[in-house]
């Protein structure tokens, strides 16, 4: 990996449950950005385990929650980034995202399914579901290197 080069955790939709093999598929990350439906402020500890955790709000987490917020905007080694959960777009689509925020990257989660596309110049990342198993979807997460102003994805399922 260059030196310029940032790893970043992407997880969503825990649900309260941090499976084991979370800990291996972000294990070296500098940051994890948690796209929501935490399940408890015990997930986000238990994540900071591995590195600094941001995380939003999603439609089961109470938005009152003092280490949520509606959505995360960064930038990092010359990209923007923003996350959120999605509901509020109602069924969150790539051109829905594209449409409502301006980042070079978008990261959501609500639907439970991995996605990476790109659309209009853009990288649109659904890490998938890294909870509890539902709609007979694997759990997974993801993991974003952004060098030299590119940003890249690999989709990581859990056992």
């Amino acid at each position: 990996m260059p030196a310029d080069a940032h790893l970043i955790g992407l997880i969503s939709d825990t649900h309260g449950l941090v499976r084991a093999g979370v800990h291996e598929a972000l294990a070296g990350v500098g940051l994890i950005l948690h796209a929501g439906d935490v399940g408890g402020g015990e997930i986000l500890d238990e994540l900071a385990l591995i590195a600094p955790v941001r995380a939003v709000f999603g439609n089961t987490d109470p938005p009152d929650h003092p280490e949520l917020v509606e959505t995360v905007s960064l930038s990092i080694g010359g990209l923007s980034i923003h996350v959120s959960h999605g509901h509020e777009l109602g069924s969150p689509t790539p051109a829905k995202l594209v449409e409502r925020y301006a980042a070079d990257v978008l990261v959501y989660g609500h639907t439970h399914r991995q996605l990476v596309t790109h659309l209009g110049g853009r990288l649109v990342i659904n890490p998938g579901a890294a909870g509890p198993r539902r709609f007979n979807l694997r759990p997974s997460v993801a993991r974003l290197t952004i060098s030299g102003r590119k940003a890249e994805v690999e989709i990581v399922e859990l056992s």
